[in-house]
């Protein structure tokens, strides 16, 4: 077959995801309110955080770029799902299907680092309580947020150069419901080996490293809350816990199930990519506002001033 460059090949087409005719429009309404409720839920959590000053603190410091993170995700992702249920909405130029692998990449990588980063913060928080002040400082929170979207960027910015450097001759159609890594390179005619093998090892590597290191960090932290004295305090410890567990362990076992097999490819895949970006970014605020009695107060405190009035 023979190959095309760039200049040749101006579209992608997004397969999307398989539905009866009859389910187009249910299926439209049922993305769109995910997006909208993604977006008001994570907006609703940065103006709490933002307007509470007893919320300034290094956990929900984090917490903040989670909810801007997964509002960004969302929309890189979602509203193109939400066009493909519309007649030639699956059609993507290709500078827009480069643009939205980097931004997918950029902010799930800066997602995972993010996530690893929290569970490290609350380890502090519950195991060294006395030294937490000392060494989560402004100084020390603002340098980590920074590695984590510099790491993200970094990496992006390797996965997107390598993907888009192949010569594309298979086809325009990405059987997938974005451009991400492994979709688009399979429609390459050139070798694909070195493709496959860093996104084995820079995406899953990482992603399982990562895993593995916030796992570590909660057997510390459940250690710890076992040896609270208070009832109260340790069910309260527990319940911040799991909620934090609940949202990474959905997140990293999704994005683990994609890209550890690079070479396979599975129905099933098109289904856990739905999960992991388009309802994972609405369990965040769902979960940190119905298991978190600090964020509830001041969501309370939120929608009173917004009744009253300043």
């Amino acid at each position: 077959m023979e190959c095309v460059n760039q200049s040749q090949l101006t579209h992608f087409i997004l397969v999307g995801l398989p539905y009866p005719p009859e389910l187009q429009v249910p299926f439209f309404l049922f993305f769109l309110l995910i997006y909208l409720l993604t977006l008001c839920g994570n907006l609703l959590i940065l103006l709490a955080v933002a307007w509470e000053h007893q919320l300034h603190k290094p956990m929900y410091w984090f917490l903040c770029h989670l909810s801007f993170l997964d509002m960004t995700v969302s929309s890189v992702v979602v509203p193109k799902v939400v066009a493909g249920f519309l007649p030639g909405g699956g059609d993507i130029s290709f500078q827009g299907c480069v643009a939205q692998l980097f931004f997918f990449c950029f902010l799930g990588c800066t997602e995972c680092f993010l996530y690893t980063v929290t569970a490290h913060d609350f380890f502090l928080a519950i195991y060294k309580p006395l030294h937490y002040s000392a060494i989560m400082n402004h100084k020390a929170c603002l340098c980590l947020a920074v590695v984590t979207w510099l790491g993200g960027s970094l990496h992006s910015t390797i996965q997107t150069a390598l993907t888009f450097q192949l010569p594309y001759g298979q086809g325009n159609r990405v059987g997938y419901i974005f451009c991400d890594i492994p979709a688009v390179p399979k429609l390459a005619c050139g070798d694909t080996a070195l493709n496959e093998l860093v996104t084995f090892v820079a995406i899953g590597f990482l992603a399982l490293t990562c895993f593995l290191l916030i796992l570590t960090s909660y057997v510390y932290i459940v250690s710890a809350i076992l040896r609270i004295h208070s009832a109260e305090g340790r069910h309260r410890a527990v319940s911040t816990c799991m909620a934090y567990v609940t949202v990474v362990v959905t997140y990293h076992v999704a994005g683990l199930f994609i890209y550890l097999r690079p070479g396979s490819w599975h129905p099933l895949d098109g289904v856990v990519a739905v999960f992991y970006t388009t309802l994972t970014p609405l369990l965040n605020p769902l979960i940190d506002t119905l298991r978190n009695k600090e964020m509830k107060d001041a969501l309370m405190k939120l929608g009173g001033r917004k009744l009253l009035g300043p």
